[in-house]
């Protein structure tokens, strides 16, 4: 049975949910430090790199945070990312596959769609928390405005061309939860260990109201 309200959970800590390529694992623990501290605690680390199932590792250590795992393609890469630590799934796209593998093994997850069709599809699946991608491309806030209506009981983390600028045009519909980002993190800042620099970015996000 999928449980909402584990997701839910997690998603509403927050008004935005990191989205975070880690390509060295000592950058991993620190930089989950500054997210936290900046008041944004779950983060999505993004099955993108070598690295990334070993930062997953070394966050799950993080006071006050909630790793979870993106970028998952296939069943392999779910239980891979929930024996690393993951407490929550991320996927581009919403195959059977990975639906039921997030199914058999526990584990909240939040299937990407981006048709209504693929929402009906993971409705069907039980699932009631999607994520909405990429957003930009595939129309912003006006689409899913648009399926405040015919999709009543479905909510949405739109990620995908989420920008500080435009963060809080998705945030006042009543079908979003959260947005994901990557600004909170930019690859620079993480590079040279600007750690301040990334609080004070989490901070601003973590203000973001509709």
């Amino acid at each position: 049975m999928i449980d909402s309200q584990a997701l839910l959970a997690v998603l509403r800590r927050a008004p935005v949910v990191p989205v975070l390529i880690v390509d060295r694992v000592e950058d991993a623990a620190p930089l989950a430090r500054a997210l936290v501290a900046g008041g944004l605690p779950a983060l999505e680390v993004t099955l993108r790199t070598p690295a990334a199932l070993d930062a997953i590792r070394a966050m799950a250590d993080v006071p006050g945070g909630v790793v979870g795992a993106g970028t998952i393609l296939d069943p392999a890469q779910a239980r891979d990312a929930v024996a690393a630590g993951a407490k929550f799934l991320v996927s581009p796209g919403a195959t059977p596959a990975v639906l039921d593998a997030a199914l058999e093994l526990g584990v909240p997850l939040l299937p990407g769609v981006a048709t209504v069709s693929e929402a009906m599809m993971a409705r069907e699946k039980g699932y009631r928390v999607m994520k909405f991608f990429p957003a930009g491309p595939a129309g912003g806030p006006n689409y899913l405005k648009a399926l405040a209506s015919p999709l009543a009981d479905v909510i949405f983390c739109p990620t995908g061309g989420v920008t500080a600028e435009n963060a809080r045009d998705y945030l006042k519909l009543p079908n979003v939860v959260c947005v994901g980002g990557s600004w909170v993190a930019p690859a620079d800042a993480v590079k040279a260990g600007d750690w301040s620099r990334i609080e004070a970015l989490a901070r601003d996000a973590a203000a973001i109201r509709p």
